[in-house]
This record gives C-alpha cells, sequence and structure tokens, in this order.
C-alpha cells in the first residue's frame, strides 16, 4: 500500500521513466506475439492487445544524488521532485577514526519541503559538533539521508565539500571502494564518484590511474605476493582514502580460511533501515559486519539484494546504490561476489483495460535495458561465463544475438584449494509464468541449455585440476525447496510441465528433468563439489542430498528418476531480512535440519581437506546451526 500512496502523492511530479523503445524498432525474435505497432510493442493474446504500461518510478539515483550546490553556509539540496517533503538526516563521516567509516549523524534534521533541503555547516556544525576538523582541514564528507514525509527511507548518500564557507562541492567517492576479482598476485578497486574525475590506486609500491575523467572507476592492480596483506589508497580530485585488502592464496594453497554466504536482502518489515528503500539495511550491515570480524576472505551472496520487479533502470540503480552503501565499509577491505534473483527483474509490462491477465517479461533491448544489463552495470564481477543462450537448439536467428548476456552473472572464481561456481536461475525471467506458453519467457528456478553446457564443462575442468580439493555451486533458487517456493523454484510441486518457452515453442526438458540434470553433474559426475548455496526461501535449512533422500512424487515415472551415487547439501540461506517463509511439507521434509526463520549468515571454514560450517544469527550472535562436512 505504501507504494500506491506515494504514487499517487507524487503523480506527474517525477520525470518520465526511462522506456526506451527497441533498437531499430526490432523486437526480440525470442518472444512470441509481440508486434510493434504505431512504433510502440504490443503483445496480442486472444484478440486483446496488450500496451506498454508506464509506471513511473517511486524515485530514481539520479533524484537522489540531487543537485548539490555550495553556499556561502553549508550546502544546498535540490532533488528535482517538487512532491518530495520529509527530512534530511546528516552527518560527518570520520574517515580514519574508524576502519569502517559510517555517519555520525547530527542532533538535528533539515526539513525537505518541495524537493529541497539546505545544510548549514558553518554554524551548526563548528566547534564541539567539528569532529572531523573541518574547520582547519577546509574540507570534509557529509553523509545524509532522504526521509519521506512518512518516515520512509529513500537513499542513503555521500557529499564532500571544501572550504570554511563559502563551501564548494568536491568529488565524492558515492559508491565503494570495494574489493573485487582478487587473485594471488592483485585484486580490482572499483568505486563510483559524483563527478568525473581521473583517480588513481596505490598499493604495494605500485600506482595506476583512469586513463581519462570518468565517474566509475576499475583500477587492477598486479605484481603483487600471494596471500598477503596491503595497504591501498585511492585517490581522487582533492582527497583520498585508505584501507587494505589481501591477495588470494597461490593456487594449490592448502592454508586455512574461512568464507562468508548469505542471500535475500531485499526490503523487510519492522521499520527504519529495515526498509532503505530496496533492502533491509539494517541486517545487511549486521552481516557484513560480523563476516569482517570472523575474518571472511571473501563473501558469496546469491540473488534478492534488492526489492526490485521494476521498469525504470534509473529506479533499480538506486536500490543497487541503497545495497552497496549497506555493505561498502567493510567491502572496502574483502571481496563480495553478488548473483542474480528473482528480484533483480527489470521488466516490461503489458496489460489491457479489455483483461485482467498482465504479461511481464524481461526488459529488452537486451544489451542495454535488460535486468542482466543492469547487474553488470552495477557490479564488477568475473566475465569467464559463457556468452548467452546463443547457439542453442532453439536459437530462433543463428547470425545475431536474440538473449540477454551472461556476462557478470555467471561466473566462476577460485580461492586456494576451493572453487566457487556462480549461476543465474532467473535468466531471461518472465515473470508471468501463467502466460509463458503465450509470450515466451525464461522461468523462475530453470538453467537453460548453454548454461547447462558451460556448468558442465566448468566441473569438468575443475575436476581434472589437482589445486581444486572443494567446488561449491550457487544460484538463487533451491533445487530442494523446504519453506515458500515449494510451488516454483527448481520443483513447482513436482510439475514437470513448466518449463520455460522460446519463439513460440516449449524447451525439451521440464522443470524436474532440468533440476535431475543439474544433480547429475554434481553428485554423480563432480566427486568435489561439496553443497549447492541457495535462498529464495527466506529462511536457513541445510538439506542431505544422497542416494536416500527421496526426490519425486510418487506418481513420477520411474524411467524419469534419477539415481544419486553419493551425498552433498544443500546449504538454504535466504535469511539476509527479507520476510520470513515458515516451513512446509515435501518429499525431502526428513533430510532436512537445522530449519529456522531467524536472520543467519553461513561461515564456512575450510582448513585444507576439511571444511566446517558455522551459522551465527548476526543480530543476536547467537548460534544458529554448525556441520562437519568433510
Amino acid at each position: 500500500m505504501k507504494r500506491i500512496v506515494l504514487f499517487a502523492v507524487w503523480a506527474g511530479l517525477l520525470p518520465a521513466a526511462v522506456t526506451g523503445q527497441p533498437a531499430g524498432g526490432q523486437l526480440p525474435a525470442v518472444h512470441s506475439n509481440l508486434s510493434l505497432v504505431k512504433g510502440k510493442p504490443v503483445l496480442t493474446s486472444g484478440g486483446i492487445q496488450y500496451t506498454e504500461e508506464a509506471r513511473p518510478p517511486l524515485f530514481t539515483l539520479p533524484q537522489a544524488m540531487g543537485l548539490i550546490a555550495g553556499t556561502a553556509t553549508g550546502l544546498d539540496f535540490d532533488f528535482r521532485t517538487a512532491g518530495l517533503n520529509g527530512k534530511l538526516y546528516y552527518g560527518f563521516v570520520p574517515y580514519g577514526d574508524s576502519r569502517h567509516p559510517h555517519p555520525v549523524y547530527f542532533k538535528e534534521t533539515a526539513p525537505i519541503t518541495a524537493g529541497k533541503a539546505s545544510v548549514n555547516i558553518r554554524d551548526k556544525l563548528r566547534g564541539r559538533y567539528d569532529m572531523v576538523g573541518w574547520e582547519n582541514n577546509g574540507s570534509a564528507t557529509l553523509g545524509y539521508r532522504i526521509a519521506g514525509a512518512d518516515g520512509t527511507l529513500l537513499y542513503d548518500g555521500l557529499i564532500s565539500f571544501s572550504g570554511t564557507g563559502p563551501f564548494t562541492v568536491e568529488p565524492t567517492v558515492v559508491e565503494g571502494p570495494f574489493v573485487g576479482l582478487h587473485r594471488p598476485d592483485g585484486a580490482t578497486i572499483s568505486f563510483r564518484t559524483n563527478l568525473p574525475v581521473r583517480a588513481s590506486l596505490s598499493a604495494g609500491g605500485q600506482t595506476v590511474q583512469d586513463p581519462a575523467e570518468t565517474l566509475d572507476h576499475i583500477l587492477a592492480i598486479s605484481g603483487l605476493s600471494p596471500d598477503t596483506e596491503y595497504a591501498y589508497t585511492i585517490s581522487y580530485g582533492k582527497l583520498a582514502q585508505s584501507y587494505a585488502f589481501r591477495t588470494a592464496p597461490a593456487p594449490g594453497s592448502r592454508a586455512a580460511f574461512t568464507f562468508a554466504y548469505a542471500s535475500d536482502s531485499r526490503n523487510g518489515q519492522g521499520g527504519g533501515e529495515r526498509d532503505l528503500y530496496g533492502t533491509n539495511f539494517y541486517i545487511m550491515k549486521k552481516i557484513m559486519a560480523l563476516a569482517k570480524y570472523r575474518e571472511a576472505a571473501f563473501f558469496q551472496f546469491s540473488g534478492d539484494l534488492i526489492d526490485g520487479y521494476l521498469t525504470d533502470q534509473q529506479e533499480i540503480d538506486l536500490q543497487y546504490a541503497n545495497w552497496k552503501r549497506a555493505i561498502a565499509p567493510f567491502a572496502h577491505y574483502f571481496p563480495v561476489y553478488v548473483s542474480m534473483g528473482n528480484h533483480e527483474a527489470l521488466m516490461r509490462v503489458f496489460s489491457s483495460k479489455k483483461s485482467t491477465r498482465t504479461f511481464l517479461l524481461d526488459r529488452f533491448p537486451y544489451e542495454t535495458q535488460s535486468a542482466e544489463a543492469a547487474f553488470a552495470r552495477n557490479f564488477v564481477l568475473p566475465r569467464n561465463g559463457p556468452a548467452s543462450e546463443d547457439g542453442a537448439a532453439y536459437d530462433p536467428d543463428p547470425a545475431k544475438q536474440d538473449f540477454p548476456s551472461y556476462a557478470e552473472n555467471v561466473y566462476f572464481y577460485t580461492h586456494g584449494n576451493t572453487a566457487v561456481i556462480v549461476l543465474n536461475s532467473n535468466y531471461w525471467y518472465a515473470p508471468s509464468t501463467a502466460a509463458i506458453s503465450e509470450s515466451g519467457g525464461g522461468v523462475h528456478g530453470y538453467l537453460m541449455d548453454q548454461q547447462l553446457a558451460w556448468l558442465r564443462e566448468t566441473l569438468d575442468t575443475l575436476e581434472r585440476n589437482p589445486d581444486i580439493d572443494h567446488v561449491f555451486v550457487t544460484q538463487h533458487t533451491p533445487a530442494f525447496p523446504n519453506g515458500g517456493h515449494v510451488a516454483d523454484d527448481m520443483w513447482y510441486n513436482g510439475d514437470n510441465r513448466v518449463r520455460p518457452w522460446v519463439a513460440g515453442k516449449a524447451l525439451e526438458k521440464g522443470i524436474i528433468e532440468r533440476r535431475d540434470q543439474y544433480l547429475d553433474l554434481l553428485v554423480n559426475r563432480s566427486s568435489k563439489v561439496v553443497a549447492i548455496l541457495t535462498g529464495d526461501e527466506h529462511n536457513y535449512a541445510r538439506t542431505e542430498i544422497g542416494p536416500d533422500t527421496r526426490l519425486y512424487l510418487d506418481s513420477y515415472p520411474g524411467n524419469l528418476r534419477l539415481s544419486l551415487r553419493r551425498t552433498i547439501w544443500q546449504i538454504n540461506n535466504g535469511a539476509a531480512g527479507a520476510p520470513y517463509y515458515a516451513q512446509e511439507f515435501t518429499p525431502w521434509t526428513p533430510k532436512v535440519s537445522g530449519f529456522t526463520t531467524q536472520n543467519a549468515l553461513v561461515l564456512f571454514h575450510v582448513e585444507g581437506p576439511q571444511i566446517r560450517m558455522e551459522v551465527l544469527n548476526p543480530d543476536t550472535l547467537e548460534p544458529v546451526d554448525e556441520l562437519r562436512m568433510k
């Protein structure tokens, strides 16, 4: 209801949604019943034309970052949203006073009236309130939060300034810096600034620099020693920040390390930071702090970072920005690898006044507007996965790209003797599953042919690699749902008829058959896969997957059944802040243990040939579960 109310209040006051028409008037050949009418896409079903809905965004990232200008006494904020009234929380960020700098908010707020607010730095934040020394240094960074009239938090931002009156806005790191793509000989540091600047990175006696002024900075450093901590400094304009990262161990290293796992941090209930537009900011901070405290070498986070299901690119960028702000103070030090869930959906929505039906498709053109493109735009991740579903038997036009890219949403990485394979079980996702035969699209939980072929090749490569002892495979949707998504995921209540449709034709394999092909690769063809890491269901549970696990309904054909030759685990941890789901009964319920709706962080302690799992509640720090996996 909150979103509907805000739409009513702000109707007509926001910029038009970024709709974007198909490039060159072309429609994706992979969908059916789509046509262009007066240059706009229309979906026809049962003689009814369904036109695309114009859904105005609640708020966008450019609006949230605002037009910020220095004044004689401080800073003026213009959020370019005449209907926005509320409060602006603000306070200095004391860089250098903490390894994990957060804003310390001032005792007062500034009113937001008709989308504008002012902060008086000169008169209010001086003397005993100047804990960052701006009066002497002539510069500082202010953290600010936008709250709507109903108290809903919309954005958590940063702005740097110089001067003691008048004041000037300076280049500011508004996202990051993030450690990523860590390797035995180096790492990549990425960050975003509010203004174009030529930034630099210094570490290990080396300095690398942007080739030109830019907003997005991706700086890689190499030539370092394995498993070694390095201080690093990013410099941008007049300002700089310093942190540290540790390089990955050398290939074949059996040195002990810990990594963290969680999923599903979209906004929850309870008010305040539990719903900072799009994400549960509160629990994500708790989870990241605990992972850092327990010295995690890296963090795998597998989907539903945000609330999503949006139609506007700049609005989904805002939700991603809020999620990245939640993790940033800790992700300055170790990599956070992320993957896509169903809530990362960026869509086109088709409806008609003549029908109650709605068709939701992955947003096209795929190269620039799809959910996959938006995800890649917001994160820096490995690019060693498959290209797309082009080239599959169902590809309608082998001469051109018809599907979204897998770049940075399907990949793998290694750390010492362990590999993590990241899959996308919500690829080319069309949320209106019941209408999939009429529109075409991917379904929730399905791994399509090219991705599965790449998984087979990658597992075979890792199987032959003597440096790798353990493999974890992660995708958002459980192979064995236990509570909240028994009606979909890789199960659909046991209904094998569910499958993607491409260009008017259903794929050969149904969801249960595809799940079994997936399990056959992980369990029977591989000796190194230890566990499947999943989310989607907002709870924690571990499920034993082995020869004695019941995989089917009694009615499922015997000739289609798979036999498993060894045991692995499904570790579901969708307990990073999204609203909870209780347990439901399934054929494999006897193999489920540790089920809880508490918030949870999973820690895997890899000690050479052994792996021990520990699960903690990040809010209370109490133990949730433990398991000796190997």
